[in-house]
């Protein structure tokens, strides 16, 4: 990492911040209040957030909870996010979020990010036009009962469809206006260390200089390659392997001098295929949430800095059996046909059940009546990818018979173990016990009339219903500051990372919400401790 070869050119900033999603933008917003900011993006910027649901975690009494009526306070949130979170940060460092909680949402509406408190009534997996505030986690299944009073804390920013678009274009613009310098189509490479260990620099590549007809074309491959990513992995990377090879053939070197800091911010590494076989081959076959820029470009930056990286095994992988809410009250089982989790869980936390307990194989069991109240709430409770999925769910992916036995034999379940999970079930009922796997009260429903369904949910590619997956693991960093930490503990000085490039609040479980909340806390910690260190050393 010396400084020996030639660059075309050379630029400097106080602070450099590489990657221009949530993280990034947040990080360089902070970090303008000590001076000038550079962001580096490979692509036009936006990355994952730009196609995320746009929802932020949030609570302890937002504004939009307030509007909606609903109760909330930090002690809450924190009981409930500390099972969660797990020990993937540290009680005070949860505490911290929790409790700043409200000021972060307030100072994302302050940069013109709207949300809004309009209570969803129904357990969904997102809410539609209609809702932007709704429990995005298990805060009212019954484990999370259990743990705290529960509230809705998932703040969806206001915009049709998935609004992650909103929430990025309004985060771009509070960036132009701060005057903050973006370089886009320009991809970091290495970072540059003085003789003392200090981050001073990041080599680039960048296609600035290419012809106007290249870097427009490299412009659209990289628009177009985004969207099929999440839907057609296979397409979208051969989008972006015909701007690789641009990039390989029209890039030109740059060197851009960091005098006080680098935030590395380039999201996950679920674009990774090799990373994330070695590090979590059960979660093989999902259908990678990000875009390709999520290829673990970052982590390793990172590692070969000096730094270590932690958790690249706990991948998230989703599997939601609502909307329609009728689906919650069928059975989730296995191949032995046994009930395998409570299915008014967090989609994250019910796909983490089949992977873990079935081998990733499971079936959902229904019975006529829920069959005919879920057809009746499809319209109103969709929008319209989950109205896809649901009737692919309940045609395509559906068997029936008029008996248990019968149904079992079709979907290829253990029918003996079925019927056994089935007369457990209705003996609960009979007898007014708790459901088993302590679903709440409200959505047991006998599941007696038929004809039966099993619907399969397994964790496996499909077109219909894919099993969508990001990475959670990244760069071990300092809880206080942000900064990158080395295998003996120490900071590593002058770089910072932020977002899914380091271990943060989501790094054990994901809630939604979450990651996009993470972004904000640790994006904001990272470029306030720049300028902090900047006011710090000119004292």
């Amino acid at each position: 990492m010396a400084d020996a070869v030639a660059e075309v050119w050379d630029v400097s900033a106080t602070t450099v911040v590489i990657g221009f999603g949530a993280a990034g933008a947040c990080a360089a917003l902070e970090a303008a209040a000590g001076g000038s900011v550079l962001v580096l993006d490979r692509f036009l910027g936006g990355g994952a957030t730009k196609l995320s649901g746009g929802v932020v975690y949030a609570g302890g009494g937002t504004e939009a909870q307030r509007a909606a009526g609903v109760s909330d306070d930090p002690e809450a949130m924190f009981d409930y996010l500390r099972h969660e979170v797990a020990d993937a940060v540290s009680e005070p460092t949860l505490r911290r979020f929790c409790e700043g909680s409200v000021a972060d949402l307030e100072w994302l509406a302050g940069h013109g990010v709207p949300f809004a408190g309009s209570l969803c009534p129904d357990k969904t997996s997102y809410p539609t036009n209609r809702h932007y505030l709704y429990y995005s986690g298990s805060e009212s299944s019954g484990w999370g009962r259990r743990l705290a009073r529960p509230a809705a804390r998932g703040h969806r920013v206001v915009g049709r469809g998935t609004s992650g678009r909103v929430l990025y274009q309004r985060l771009a613009e509070a960036v132009a206006r701060r005057g903050i310098g973006v370089l886009a189509q320009t991809t970091a490479r290495e970072l540059v260390l003085d003789p003392a260990g200090r981050v001073t620099g990041v080599r680039c590549t960048t296609m600035t200089t290419a012809p106007p007809a290249v870097r427009g074309l490299h412009r659209w491959l990289a628009r177009a390659g985004a969207k099929p990513f999440l839907y057609a992995p296979a397409l979208g990377r051969a989008l972006f392997r015909q701007a690789d090879r641009l990039e390989r053939r029209y890039a030109k070197e740059l060197l851009v001098r960091a005098e006080r800091g680098v935030v590395i911010s380039a999201g996950g590494f679920i674009a990774d295929r090799a990373l994330v076989h070695e590090h979590a081959p059960a979660y093989r076959g999902g259908l990678p949430l990000g875009t390709p820029g999520d290829d673990g470009a970052g982590l390793r930056l990172g590692l070969a800095a000096g730094g270590v990286a932690d958790r690249l095994d706990r991948l998230s992988a989703w599997r939601f059996v609502s909307p329609p809410t009728a689906l919650i009250s069928g059975l989730l089982v296995d191949r032995a046909g046994r009930r395998i989790c409570d299915e008014s869980r967090y989609g994250a936390a019910v796909g983490e059940a089949i992977i873990t307990r079935s081998e990733g194989a499971a079936w959902l069991l229904l019975d006529a009546g829920l069959i005919r109240t879920a057809l009746r709430q499809l319209r109103r409770q969709t929008l319209w990818f989950q109205r896809v999925q649901a009737l692919y769910l309940l045609t395509v992916a559906r068997v029936s018979a008029p008996t248990l036995a019968q149904v079992a034999e079709r979907a290829g379940v253990d029918p003996v173990g079925l019927r056994a999970t089935v007369q457990a079930h209705l003996d609960a009922l009979q007898e007014g016990k708790d459901d088993p796997m302590g679903k709440p009260a409200e959505l047991v429903r006998a599941i007696e009339r038929p004809p039966y369904s099993l619907i399969d949910v397994s964790v496996r590619p499909r077109m219909g219903y894919p099993c969508p997956m990001l990475t959670l693991g990244g760069l071990v960093v300092d809880e206080d500051t942000g900064q990158v930490r080395n295998a003996i503990g120490s900071s590593i000085p002058g770089l910072y990372a932020a977002g899914r490039s380091a271990v943060g609040l989501c790094s054990t479980s994901y809630v939604s919400g979450l990651s996009l909340a993470d972004c904000v806390f640790s994006g904001r910690r990272a470029g306030r401790h720049v300028v902090a260190t900047d006011l710090a050393e000119q004292g």
